[in-house]
C-alpha cells in the first residue's frame, strides 16, 4: 500500500473525517467496516437493541511507513484514598473526531478511545502495541471507553483511515485506569 502525494489525496482523509464529525453532530452533542458504511449507519441506523450510536470510531495510518498512528495522552489518576494524584499515560490507535480546530486546514481534535472487555477492563496492548489488533485481544472486546483525553492532529500527516462500526462509547466519567500497563477497569458506581 503506498501513500499518494499531492493535495487531492490528502483531502480524502480530511473529507472523510469531516463527514464523520457532521454525522456525529447530527446524533449527539459534545466534545460493516468501511467509512462510508459507518457514516451511513450512524445517520440512518438499522434496528439496534442498544439504541442509536453516537460515534464512528476510527484508526489512522501515518504517511511514509503506513503504520497505525498510536495516540497517547496524560491524565491524573487518584492514588488510593491518599487524596494524591499521579500523572499516567494511556495509548490507543482508536479515536473519535470531536471538532475541527481550523476550518481552512485539516487540524482536528481527536478523543482517545480505549477498547473495553466483557468484564469492563481496558486491557492495553498485547504484543509490541504497534499494530491495531494488539489492542483487540481475542473475542473479549465489547465496547469502547471514552477517556476525555483529546489530542489535536493535522490530518495531512496521514495516508489511510479505517472506520469501525458506529458505537456509543462508555462515558468519559467512567474512565479509570488502575494498572501500570494502561490496563484497568471501569469505575464502579
Amino acid at each position: 500500500m503506498s501513500c499518494g502525494k499531492g493535495k487531492d489525496f490528502d483531502a480524502c482523509i480530511c473529507e472523510t473525517v469531516r463527514k464523520i464529525v457532521r454525522a456525529q453532530d447530527e446524533v449527539a452533542d459534545g466534545c460493516c467496516s468501511g467509512c462510508e458504511e459507518s457514516v451511513r449507519d450512524l445517520v440512518s441506523p438499522s434496528s439496534n437493541d442498544n439504541g442509536p450510536a453516537t460515534t464512528i470510531p476510527f484508526a489512522l495510518y501515518c504517511k511514509g511507513d503506513c503504520k497505525p498512528f498510536i495516540g497517547s495522552g496524560i491524565f491524573k489518576n487518584p492514588l488510593g484514598e491518599s487524596g494524591m494524584n499521579a500523572l499516567r499515560c494511556v495509548k490507543t490507535p482508536i479515536f473519535r473526531a470531536k471538532k475541527f480546530v481550523d476550518k481552512e486546514e485539516c487540524c482536528v481534535q481527536l478523543e482517545l478511545l480505549l477498547p473495553v472487555t466483557m468484564g469492563g477492563s481496558t486491557p492495553g496492548p498485547s504484543g509490541k502495541g504497534n499494530q491495531i489488533c494488539d489492542y483487540f485481544p481475542g473475542n473479549s472486546i465489547r465496547n469502547l471507553q471514552a477517556t476525555g483525553i483529546c489530542i489535536t492532529v493535522d490530518l495531512d500527516c496521514f495516508c489511510g483511515i479505517v472506520c469501525l462500526d458506529p458505537v456509543t462509547p462508555l462515558p468519559a466519567f467512567e474512565f479509570n485506569v488502575n494498572d501500570e500497563d494502561t490496563g484497568g477497569k471501569k469505575k464502579k458506581k
